[in-house]
């Protein structure tokens, strides 16, 4: 059976769903058909015209990468900008090219960016710096429905497929309530005195959960089993936590000097162009973490009781911010704090693939994307 680019999209979205990314990240597929066969998948931190070019050597390759290659609005698709070029010259060789981003900075099988750094430093009790809160694929429907009708609804939306909640069918929420009401000329009331006149009448609240890929059958079957002619209903979106976040945060296996926990991620990552801010002979045990550009949760780190925090891309002004903080850091660079990550990340997506069914080869790029020297 040829593979495509959509069954891999599945595969990855299983792993690391698009809803953990960030709300304003750019995951998914970025370029390219589902229905394009699929060789081999490339894994890639950034999609440069290099990588591009190593892709378009073999036959039906899909590019996943960390970094999005369409990242800011784009008003056109043209030669003119880099990103431009790039998917041009992709789409041209029938090069597929999806991205995986902070949806898999946040995962915890071993993969998440911020884990290489952790595992360096041996942080013990690691557990996520902030937590991710998602959309879920869940919603809610909430009606106000007449006692004699309650159960025709509920079995009406049931069969339409709300109301399962794991291994229980036709789950639901009533409590008893009073609705009011006035009717106008062009109403059909089902209960009152009639036009124009104030009317409160006996209800339930009813609530059950769904999928939102069945909003529209649930919805309907709820207005073909209400004896209203017209019917109040919401549909509510809901949140979950799945238990993961940005970063890390744990404690070295014993109280360290500063110099020496950089000097030890700049040859493990390696990090050749590391610096740091801070004492060198502060003796520090609390560590946060955050792959790539971190500086955004400098005050997460500090709220956590971390005495240093590792991360890349740190600014000069936040530094100094971080500095007053009592807090040390760690710029490793944010090529070298994520690029680590991407052999665990080759690997889980062999065995879910395989665990699909899929079999093309998942190999890491040859291609260097770090731009510094």
């Amino acid at each position: 059976m040829t593979e495509t680019v959509g069954a891999w999209l599945e595969v990855i979205e299983g792993r690391y769903p698009a809803r953990h990314a960030a709300s304003w990240d750019h995951v998914g597929l970025q370029v390219g058909d589902p229905a394009w066969p699929v060789e081999r998948v490339l894994v890639t931190l950034d999609v440069t015209g290099e990588v591009v070019a190593e892709a378009a050597d073999a036959p039906a390759t899909l590019i996943a990468a960390h970094h999005p290659l369409l990242f800011r609005p784009l008003t056109s698709l043209t030669p003119s900008t880099a990103s431009g070029r790039t998917a041009l010259a992709a789409a041209g060789a029938r090069v597929a090219v999806t991205a995986a981003h902070t949806n898999l900075d946040v995962a915890v099988d071993g993969a998440g960016t911020s884990q290489p750094v952790a595992d360096v430093l041996a942080l013990a009790d690691a557990e996520p710096l902030t937590r991710h809160v998602a959309e879920s694929r869940r919603c809610k429907l909430v009606a106000f429905v007449p006692p004699e009708s309650v159960d025709a609804v509920i079995d009406g939306v049931s069969a339409a497929g709300a109301g399962v909640i794991g291994e229980y069918e036709r789950c639901s929420f009533r409590v008893r309530g009073t609705g009011t009401f006035r009717p106008g000329a062009g109403a059909d009331p089902y209960s009152g005195e009639g036009i124009g006149v104030d009317a409160a009448e006996d209800e339930y609240r009813v609530e059950v959960e769904l999928d939102r890929g069945r909003i529209r059958e649930v919805v309907a079957a709820l207005l073909a089993a209400h004896p209203y002619d017209e019917v109040a209903y919401d549909l509510v979106p809901l949140l979950e936590d799945p238990g993961v976040g940005f970063g890390l945060v744990g404690a070295l296996p014993e109280p360290t000097r500063l110099a020496e926990v950089a000097e030890r991620i700049r040859g493990a990552l390696p990090a050749p162009h590391l610096r740091y801010a801070g004492d060198p002979e502060r003796i520090v045990e609390r560590v946060a973490v955050v792959g790539g550009a971190g500086d955004g949760l400098i005050d997460a780190a500090a709220s956590a009781g971390a005495d240093v925090y590792v991360t890349g891309d740190l600014r000069h002004h936040v530094t100094l911010d971080a500095l007053e903080q009592g807090l040390a850091l760690i710029d490793a660079g944010h090529h070298a704090t994520e690029a680590a990550a991407l052999p665990a990340w080759c690997e889980r997506l062999r065995q879910a693939g395989a665990a699909s069914g899929l079999h093309a080869p998942v190999v890491a790029s040859s291609s260097p994307t770090v731009p510094w020297r």
